[in-house]
């Protein structure tokens, strides 16, 4: 048992102490009185300084507490039954008082058993670590908590030592501070038959018909068979039966280069007996210059006269129909421009318009809408991504009285709507509020087994509260769609209004039916149309389509729910019949850019779409009406252009037909062309930490700063800050590790003069490269802590190197001290040291011998003293009912109390000293 402190800085106080203590001594002689009050005091400061010190006993602890720390990363997932069984065969030595704990970890740590003395049972691993990575600084950090700050103790890690994340040696210090040993129980990487994709390469810069060498190596435990297949840009290019060694093999492909852009090459390996699928797919980036490249995007079922033209003017052409647009950023990175020919945004998921949005802005991909009947408002674009990004907004403003509106949305609420289906139908039924006016009328019936009225069927008077309302709507019960659809015609049928249109949105079928033909039928009489919206596969489509037959209106099969919203948009915009201006006219000129092309005279156009330019945009071909024709602006790093007429001729009129229309389409889409340049940078990626950086060098980069734009391939935003390391280098870090994929960025300087783009590659974990790794980690922190390493025969509950202790404070009991003392002196300071004696040995129960008093002489017995008093001082009896005065009523108090008495002298004979 010793004594230690906590703040050993307080015992700087002892100095003024001493210091007091000192010019009372040099005073000269002190009475026995003052000198056992300075004492006292004195005392007092001292236990009151020491208190501040935070002092402790340090007693010895009786047992060893101990932490088995199990890897339960993917690289010795086989090996997770043996250590279970090693630590149930250690727990089975301890002794009574030794307490264990039990922690697994990977990527993270988690408790498997709390330290405890008692339970001699292990549990099954269960927790949910990560078995991605290993984070061995995180597991001992976990593990040294459990065992606390001052308890000392053991940790015994259960591992192969391969550590791919964090940094264990930076757990030194604190195991050092805190008296813990580590052990280290070797266990080798699981033994399987695997083999690994290492590495795929190819020339960064490539060029289009040039043949191109693609090399891939792989690691293999074992002499085998495999399919290796190469894609490029998610296309298969080849595969090929290859047979592979034990250790490091390399194969070689070769391919045409046939398109430009960004190029993803990624090889994969086939095996039924592989272990690992997590290794057998690896990216690598690259980029072919060449002839542009241009994506022409036609409505499902059409065909574009554009493809031609485009081909005839010498570019490269892909045309897709709606559906097969792809879902990762880097398709569209491969174009150079995207077309929309009268394509609707009811055909388009909001996820794939986000990802060509992101391509425009981030990666100055060039953007060109096309008009027609399914375009622009009356394609539903209202509030999507792609209206972000063009030069106009979808809604007319203020130019024209439109005809007034009744809209009910009838929204199925039941029990399978709940989720994304209910969300979206919400925020679609939100956004038709943005789109209506005040003076047209706006109902929501929301139903299940009956229906429930959510907005009134009135004029708009409070937007706001109309969407608050909207958004309340919760999932509910069963399916009935009839009372609800009753509802939404009684509703409308007899307002004074010019367009009444009904939307109805289920996913499910109706439990009961209803008399639809004599209800539809009496509501076409009376104005009201009804278009249908299926979604799922759950949906009854028959009964449906037919509802949106009968009431004149439009069917929507949806698979996609996302494109919900623009549903409800292009029905709201199409109810009113009034966007589309089909007054035949003569475009003006806005621009000097068009001059040249139409001096010899501008063709007679039929038809366009009405929309509002957009602030900062430029209009360059104008209506008699002043609304844009064509529009343009730059959004982000593109150029984006808005034609609002078709061009199929219909509404273009004698557009279409005139000998100029191939040298307009042209010089749009060669305006829309990125002027972002490939970049000059190579990219190492380094993702051993926990944030994943990037090494960008250039020879021919300054000191300038750059700024980066980094995308993963579903068009998510990843946020990263770049600083400068030298001349020419920069790292890019990023606040997360990566997870594996491909990821586009664009880099440019500061002043936005300069813009490149360019790509790269995240591999998979190290934890499934199977190609060994360091173990230095954890043996420098066995070393450093005094452990032990094992192969086997692991003794867990030896005695520790540094025998452990238990803290416990003695600040209170010092504090209690000080102030029983600094009561003691106010005692003898106020009625002086006989008194305080005198009454101290009267509480012990025995008197003071007078003789032995400091400070006193020789007196009379005070019952001498008493009976003297008496005899001089005889109480002359007093009349009745005369009161005592207050002088004899004190001699009568001292007459009864001897005690006081004597008090009195000895307070007597001081004065007289």
């Amino acid at each position: 048992m010793g004594i230690a402190v906590h703040e050993p800085l307080w015992l700087i106080l002892v100095l003024p102490v001493i210091a007091v203590l000192f010019l009372f001594v040099k005073q000269g002689v002190l009475s026995k009185e003052k000198r056992l009050i300075m004492i006292i005091r004195c005392l007092t400061f001292l236990l009151l300084i020491t208190a501040l010190t935070d002092p402790y006993l340090t007693l010895p602890q009786k047992g060893k507490n101990v932490i088995f720390l199990a890897d339960g990363s993917a690289s010795i997932s086989d090996s997770r039954d043996e250590i279970l069984g090693d630590i149930e065969g250690q727990v089975k030595k301890k002794k009574e008082s030794d307490a264990y704990g039990i922690v697994s970890f990977a990527k993270n740590a988690g408790l498997e058993k709390s330290l405890s003395s008692s339970g001699s049972e292990v549990p099954e691993f269960s927790g949910e670590v990560g078995e991605d990575e290993t984070n061995i600084q995180n597991g001992m950090e976990y593990a040294s908590n459990l065992l606390g700050s001052s308890n000392g103790g053991r940790i015994v890690l259960y591992s192969d030592g391969i550590e791919t994340l964090g940094a264990g040696e930076d757990i030194i210090p604190k195991l050092k501070e805190d008296g813990i040993e580590v052990d280290w129980v070797k266990r080798s990487s699981d033994d399987k038959e695997d083999i690994a994709v290492t590495a795929v390469n190819s020339p960064a810069v490539q060029y289009k018909g040039e043949e191109a060498t693609v090399n891939v190596t792989l690691h293999s435990t074992t002499r085998t068979t495999v399919d290796l297949q190469l894609d490029l840009n998610g296309t298969k290019i080849a595969r090929k039966q290859v047979k592979v060694q034990e250790g490091k093999n390399e194969f070689e492909f070769h391919h045409t280069v046939d398109q430009t852009g960004m190029l993803v090459y990624g090889a994969e390996i086939y095996s039924e007996t592989d272990a690992r699928p997590e290794n057998n797919q690896l990216s690598s980036i690259a980029r072919a210059e060449g002839d542009p490249l241009v994506l022409l995007v036609q409505g499902d079922g059409r065909k574009s006269k554009l493809k031609e033209q485009l081909k005839s003017a010498g570019f490269r052409v892909e045309a897709l129909q709606s559906s097969q647009l792809p879902d990762k950023l880097s398709s569209y990175l491969d174009y150079q421009t995207i077309l929309f020919d009268n394509v609707a945004a009811t055909d388009i998921p909001e996820e794939k318009m986000n990802l060509m949005e992101q391509a425009v802005k981030e990666f100055g991909r060039g953007f060109i809408m096309f008009g027609g009947d399914k375009s622009f408002a009356l394609g539903g674009y209202f509030k999507t991504p792609i209206e972000k990004l063009l030069p106009v907004d979808m809604e007319v403003k203020g130019k024209k009285e439109l005809p007034s509106l009744g809209l009910v949305l009838v929204i199925d609420r039941s029990g399978s709507m709940d989720g994304q289906k209910l969300s979206l139908a919400k925020e679609a039924a939100a956004r038709t509020v943005s789109l209506l006016r005040e003076k047209d009328t706006l109902g929501v019936i929301a139903f299940d087994d009956r229906p429930w009225e959510i907005v009134p069927t009135e004029s708009i008077k409070d937007r706001k509260k109309a969407e608050e309302k909207i958004r309340t709507i919760s999932p509910g019960g069963g399916t009935n769609i009839y009372p609800s659809l009753e509802e939404a015609y009684l509703s409308l049928q007899d307002k004074p209004l010019k367009r009444k249109h009904i939307i109805l949105l289920t996913d499910g079928q109706s439990a009961a039916g209803g008399d639809y033909d004599s209800l539809i039928e009496d509501g076409l009489s009376k104005g009201v149309t009804l278009s249908t919206v299926a979604i799922g596969s759950d949906a009854d489509r028959y009964l449906l389509e037919d509802l949106s037959q009968m009431g004149n209106g439009r069917f929507y099969d949806v698979v996609d729910a996302s494109v919900i919203p623009s549903i409800l948009t292009r029905e709201t915009v199409i109810t009113t019949r009034t966007y589309i201006e089909d007054q035949p006219f003569f475009p003006a000129i806005q621009s000097t850019k068009w001059q040249k092309l139409f001096e010899g005279g501008m063709p007679r156009m039929n038809a366009y779409i009405a929309t509002s330019p957009k602030d900062s945009a430029q209009v360059e071909l104008a209506s008699d009406k002043k609304d844009p024709i064509l529009a343009t602006w730059r959004y982000g790093l593109g150029n984006t252009f808005a034609f609002t007429s078709d061009t199929n001729g219909q509404w273009a009129g004698d557009f279409a037909s005139w000998k100029g229309w191939p040298e307009f389409i042209n010089q749009l889409v060669t305006r829309s062309f990125p002027s972002i340049q490939s970049s000059p940078y190579t990219i190492e990626v380094d993702g051993s930490g926990e944030k994943t950086k990037l090494l960008l060098t250039s020879p021919d980069s300054g000191t300038m700063p750059l700024t980066v734009s980094v995308l993963a391939e579903d068009g998510k935003q990843i946020e990263a800050a770049s600083r400068i390391l030298s001349p020419g280098v920069h790292e890019v870090e990023f606040d997360e590790k990566l997870s594996p994929g491909v990821y586009s960025m664009s880099i440019g300087d500061q002043a936005g003069d300069q813009a490149y783009e360019t790509g790269f590659g995240v591999p998979y974990s190290e934890e499934y490269s199977y190609e060994g790794g360091s173990v230095r980690t954890v043996e420098a922190i066995v070393k450093a802590t005094g452990g032990k390493t094992y192969e086997s025969g692991v003794d867990a509950f030896r005695a520790l190197n540094h025998r452990p202790h238990n803290e416990q404070s003695i600040k209170t009991f010092l504090i209690l001290i000080a102030f029983l003392l600094f009561f003691t002196e106010i005692g003898i300071r106020r009625f002086g040291l006989p008194a305080a004696l005198a009454t101290f040995g009267e509480k012990m129960g025995r008197k003071v011998p007078e003789n032995n008093v400091p400070g006193t002489t020789r007196a009379r017995p005070v019952t001498d003293l008493n009976s003297t008093y008496s005899e001089r001082e005889k109480p002359v009896p007093a009349a009745q009912n005369e009161p005592e005065s207050p002088a004899k009523s004190k001699k009568s108090q001292a007459h009864q109390d001897p005690g006081r008495m004597k008090r009195l002298l000895d307070a007597k004979n001081r004065r007289n000293k």
